[in-house]
């Protein structure tokens, strides 16, 4: 069996992870959001977003997209990060 992709990426360390956090986090800022008014766009505690871009804790897919739309930001743009 192929792999067209390789190992499974798991870690919030990984280099891809963290352009896609470094970009969620840059568009907060651009948009003048604090984590704990991220945190209120979402109903999430502040330390939700402070773990997220700390690398602390993974974003599901469903979580992602949540938080895209919270930060007005197409999914897809985020994908795109991580190809």
């Amino acid at each position: 069996m192929s792999r067209f992709w390789g190992q499974m990426i798991k870690s919030t360390n990984h280099q891809d992870y963290q352009k896609l956090i470094a970009w969620l986090k840059k568009s907060r800022l651009e948009k003048g959001l604090t984590v704990r008014q991220l945190g209120e766009l979402l109903d999430e505690p502040f330390q939700f977003v402070s773990k997220i871009e700390n690398g602390q804790r993974n974003l599901s897919v469903h979580e992602y997209v949540q938080y895209c739309e919270a930060l007005e930001l197409d999914p897809a743009l985020g994908i795109k990060i991580l190809r």
